[in-house]
């Protein structure tokens, strides 16, 4: 199931951004309760994965996309972008951007599949690597 995220969703949240993310930022997800962010998050008994995003002027960012590590490969990061695009086109929302790190071919594959490129690079985005940023 896919619901947009609560507060008792919060601490199940922060393990699997601390699990994935590599610079993790604790807080966003207590800042993003309510408008004008969106949290999705993916639920199999218990969260196992979510997408922060952040609405602005008809662009979305997508802040955070996370599955929980033992719950990659499963096709669950597919199901959570499908169901992304489509709540943000149901809102008008057809332009949507991310960054990502330059040395993760397996996560710029996953975009590029959903119709993303690379429309900017970010030298030293994150503590030890250059971040690329992906539109669609």
């Amino acid at each position: 199931m896919i619901r947009e995220g609560q507060p008792d969703d919060w601490p199940r949240l922060r393990r699997i951004q601390a699990a994935t993310l590599s610079d993790p930022w604790p807080e966003l997800l207590e800042l993003s309760l309510g408008e004008p962010s969106l949290v999705l998050v993916l639920t199999v008994d218990e969260p196992i994965g979510y997408a922060l995003v952040v609405p602005d002027d008809g662009v979305a960012y997508v802040a955070e996309f996370a599955i929980a590590p033992d719950r990659q490969g499963e096709g669950n990061g597919s199901r959570l972008m499908r169901a992304l695009l489509e709540r943000l086109a149901e809102h008008g929302i057809e332009t949507v951007r991310l960054t990502a790190r330059a040395d993760d071919e397996r996560v710029h594959a996953f975009y590029r599949g959903f119709g993303f490129t690379v429309v900017e690079e970010i030298p030293d985005h994150y503590d030890d690597a250059d971040g690329l940023v992906f539109e669609r």
